[in-house]
């Protein structure tokens, strides 16, 4: 796609209401912390949420989903082959998966979990930067500081593009900018509101937000995913404009992106190739 502000903004519209129409069954295998808030945003978004995470159903269950979001977030030997047998059953079904490698640089452990489910070649990775770094470099992080980011997504694009050439995957880099990237073409999303730090789960719950849109636009993984980013952006300023603090924002935030309209999509989204 050209760098025309107009034709990202029509492309966001379309996606979101393809979305509402379908209502595409997104599987989550994700963590204690992000159950309730992902599974709320991809209701408001339209979407349909189902928070599987057991190896006895997955077999039979991931099938049926659209789309299959796989988050690291509470981490444990027991959930890990779960993970890899729902990821090895997406790309059997021909389904996209998204992958969150939540403090991929936290731990021994947790990297080598997240590296594992990186071959198995997720159609996107969505992190900060500090994760997509750690992922790059397949190293541990000394300085990590769990899940929040010692790096701004503008300061790793190169080494995700690298990340993106190797895996075959596209990496989203969450931050101040969003920046998409298929290891060639480069996006940013400027949407977003600075106040979504201090709200837990919020960066899973686009990645969510990304699989549903992945889920009805497959063949357009950079534009769907762009949408997705600035879309949940878009709320979240909406949000802002009504909220007190985090915990307002949290309900606002769902609020907003259950009532994007096409007028305000089309003022608001903030999409360039860069």
């Amino acid at each position: 796609m050209d760098n025309n502000p107009e034709k990202w903004r029509t492309q966001a519209w379309a996606h979101l209401t393809k979305l509402r129409q379908e209502s595409p069954l997104i599987q989550c295998i994700t963590n204690f912390v992000s159950m309730d808030i992902m599974a709320n945003v991809l209701l408001s978004a339209g979407a349909s949420p189902a928070m599987i995470h057991s190896i006895d159903e997955i077999p039979e269950f991931t099938p049926k989903a659209h789309a299959l979001c796989i988050n690291v977030g509470t981490l444990t030997t027991d959930w890990l082959p779960a993970m890899k047998v729902a990821a090895e059953t997406a790309n059997k079904e021909g389904k996209p998966w998204v992958l969150d490698p939540v403090a991929a640089g936290a731990t021994g452990f947790r990297l080598k979990a997240c590296l594992e489910l990186l071959g198995l070649k997720p159609c996107v990775v969505r992190g900060n930067g500090s994760e997509i770094l750690a992922l790059f470099k397949g190293s541990v992080d000394p300085t990590s500081k769990g899940v929040d980011s010692s790096h701004e997504s503008t300061d790793v694009v190169e080494a995700a593009k690298s990340l993106a050439q190797l895996s075959g995957s596209v990496i989203a880099v969450s931050g101040a900018v969003d920046i998409i990237t298929d290891g060639h073409r480069v996006v940013g999303v400027q949407n977003g509101v600075a106040m979504l730090q201090k709200i837990t789960a919020t960066g899973c719950s686009v990645t969510a937000l990304i699989a549903a849109f992945i889920a009805i636009d497959p063949l357009h993984v950079i534009e769907a995913t762009s949408s997705a980013l600035s879309l949940f952006g878009v709320a979240a300023e909406i949000g802002m404009q009504m909220s007190n603090g985090p915990a307002s924002l949290r309900t606002h935030l769902m609020d907003s992106l259950y009532g994007l309209d096409e007028g305000t999509v089309l003022n608001r989204v903030n999409i360039t190739n860069l």
